[in-house]
């Protein structure tokens, strides 16, 4: 089935971009969307069994078929090893979509400096590494785009602290890199998703379930955000419709950081999802009545 963008045919033909954590979750719906406007895309990721499905139905789906590197973000021989694996298989890098993370819930209290520094390696530094490898060995020359995808972080995150903290780091990494790296014609922006009914819900404890699935009554647009919505965002600031953006963060959460416990927040359903990719599937225990999340 052909994925349902708002935007343009051939709106990145002849472009190339790279989407790390393309195997699951907002990565593998964003390289669809890529794929599907004429962009010949790169997938890279810790498991190649996962990107190589990836990539199968992307070339099932009727787009050129990604190629695909396996890598671990955040080690510097590995990444400045894939980034030259990519432009052996591309011309160039037009486009980078940082997407590849990971945390685990836990109290400050109880992690370890190993845990920090994992989940701070793999959300900040990891992110760092393959944007200054992209624009060292591809973009100071040729331009390009980068978008960074951090979270909703804006007002703290209890129980993922050591997430929060990478991801207000590569927001500030973000507005500098916009500054330093815009002699050379690349825009760096970031999309900060909120609350998303993404394959990642899944990966969380069971425990936790009861949890998300309380999650949209405390949007003010009473649901939770999908895949889609995400990769249109991300989409956006690649085009050129956002040539003059950069430095940006743009926020896809519903409006939670602004939602105040003083203000009440009416149950509704006047906020419809956006569901442009066919194989987008929000974990079963997200739904609710009626199917949506």
């Amino acid at each position: 089935m052909d994925y349902r963008s708002i935007f343009r045919d051939g709106l990145f033909a002849g472009r190339h971009a790279v989407v790390t954590g393309g195997g699951s979750g907002i990565g593998r719906c964003t390289a669809h969307e890529l794929a599907a406007l004429g962009a010949a895309v790169a997938l890279v990721g810790r498991k190649r069994e996962r990107l190589e499905a990836v990539a199968g139905e992307i070339a099932d789906a009727g787009a050129a078929r990604p190629t695909v590197h396996a890598c671990d973000i955040r080690l510097e021989d590995e990444v400045e090893r894939t980034v030259g694996d990519i432009l052996a298989a591309h011309p160039r890098i037009d486009a980078l979509v940082n997407n590849a993370g990971g945390q685990f819930s836990a109290p400050l209290k109880d992690i370890t400096q190993k845990g920090w520094e994992t989940v701070v390696r793999t959300n900040l530094t990891g992110g760092f590494l393959m944007a200054r490898e992209c624009f060292r060995r591809s973009m100071e020359s040729g331009g390009g785009a980068i978008v960074n995808i951090i979270a909703d972080m804006w007002q703290s995150m209890p129980g993922m602290g050591h997430s929060g903290a990478a991801r207000a780091g590569m927001l500030n990494f973000t507005m500098t890199a916009a500054v330093e790296w815009a002699y050379a014609g690349v825009r760096v922006n970031a999309v900060a998703p909120g609350w998303i009914a993404s394959s990642g819900m899944a990966t969380y404890p069971v425990a936790m379930r009861p949890r998300l699935q309380a999650m949209w009554r405390q949007v003010p647009l009473k649901r939770l955000g999908t895949e889609s919505e995400v990769s249109a965002a991300i989409v956006f600031l690649l085009s050129e419709a956002a040539s003059f953006i950069s430095g940006s963060c743009l926020r896809v959460d519903g409006a939670v950081p602004n939602a105040r416990s003083s203000w009440p927040l009416p149950d509704h359903d006047r906020s419809q999802p956006y569901y442009g990719f066919p194989l987008e599937t929000p974990p079963d225990f997200l739904r609710r009545d009626g199917g949506g999340v």
